[in-house]
């Protein structure tokens, strides 16, 4: 399975003059890993990149393309603090989701850090939208690379 599964990380807040091409540019990715024959993709779920990317792997899956969409979340109440509206598509999301995994069960400061790493020990791919080298993005790609993933990075 690891051979067929990509995750994904990205930012949170992305430049609004950047994110049409970025979309663009993550959709033929997500695209050429499923010709490729990967068919697993993990979001973590988050505002930003991960919805995003989410969205886009159910719609390639609508459009009759082999791709599921697996949520590994770092707690059961990530959500807690979001604005309605990101709630509201959050829980769609989910409910479209193929498999949901909780790292933990409630929020930790440490949570956040392992649902990352257990993203990338499931992957052999890592779709990222990477743009600044500090965060929980520059450290989970970080880890991808020492790990030997293949990292495929759309802020580029």
């Amino acid at each position: 399975m690891k051979s067929q599964t990509c995750c994904f990380s990205g930012h949170r807040k992305l430049s609004e003059n950047k994110i049409k091409p970025m979309i663009k540019r993550l959709n033929d990715e997500i695209e050429n890993l499923i010709d490729q024959g990967v068919t697993n993709f993990i979001s973590g779920g988050a505002l930003g990149f991960d919805m995003i990317a989410a969205s886009l792997v159910i719609a390639k899956r609508e459009l009759g393309y082999d791709a599921r969409l697996i949520f590994a979340l770092p707690c059961k109440n990530q959500e807690k603090y979001w604005p309605e509206e990101k709630v509201q598509l959050y829980q769609k999301l989910l409910s479209e989701a193929d498999e949901i995994h909780y790292v933990s069960e409630e929020y930790s400061p440490v949570c956040m850090k392992k649902r990352n790493c257990y993203m990338v020990n499931q992957s052999a791919y890592c779709l990222c939208c990477l743009s600044r080298h500090q965060g929980g993005t520059f450290q989970t790609v970080h880890y991808a690379e020492k790990k030997g993933i293949k990292i495929i990075n759309v802020a580029r």
